[in-house]
């Protein structure tokens, strides 16, 4: 399997590491690209050698700025991409077939070639114009997910919090997360 992991500027850059790295774990090829925001969110949220932890975590690292790298193409056969975290200028840019950037082109490609697009956007409150673009992006077969951590996992700390939501990427992504998922049992 192969899948794109998109990184933006919106804050939960643990969220995106977890996906990496449990879609490492899971033996999933990956291919990373991080927008400047994600990029900046990264360095405040991860540290000063955050950014290079992630891409340690990708087997392949494109430039946000090479639109004619390989997940540019429909060609490339991705099975499927996560946004992780999603800003609201990333997802209206998804929303809208912006392709200005690798990212937005590689989302624009799953969606056009009705494939596998998970965005996780970070933002609250929502306004009608972020509420108005998740609706697009949905229509268009995208599935939307903020991420609301599952309280009934009985999480003990942000790190509990951030595999469970990572692991449910997974599984929108079409992987099996294994133990890192806590599944309802019935009450």
């Amino acid at each position: 399997m192969k899948i794109v992991v998109g990184i933006s500027g919106a804050s939960g850059a643990a969220l995106g590491q977890d996906v990496l790295r449990q879609l490492g774990a899971a033996g999933v090829e990956t291919h990373l690209v991080v927008t400047a925001g994600g990029e900046r969110t990264i360095a405040h949220e991860l540290g000063p050698d955050g950014l290079a932890a992630v891409r340690r975590l990708a087997t392949f690292v494109h430039d946000i700025d090479n639109v004619g790298a390989s997940i540019a193409s429909g060609s490339f056969g991705a099975d499927a991409m996560a946004v992780v975290p999603c800003s609201m200028r990333t997802l209206s840019a998804l929303a809208h077939g912006f392709g200005d950037n690798l990212l937005t082109r590689a989302g624009d490609v799953m969606l056009k070639e009705r494939r596998r697009l998970v965005v996780l956007p970070r933002e609250a409150p929502l306004t009608e114009a972020h509420l108005k673009s998740m609706l697009m992006l949905t229509r268009m077969g995208a599935i939307v997910a903020p991420p609301v951590p599952p309280f009934y996992a009985l999480p003990q700390s942000i790190d509990d919090m951030v595999r469970e939501m990572a692991a449910r990427v997974l599984t929108w992504l079409g992987v099996d997360p294994g133990g890192a998922l806590t599944r309802w049992q019935g009450g």
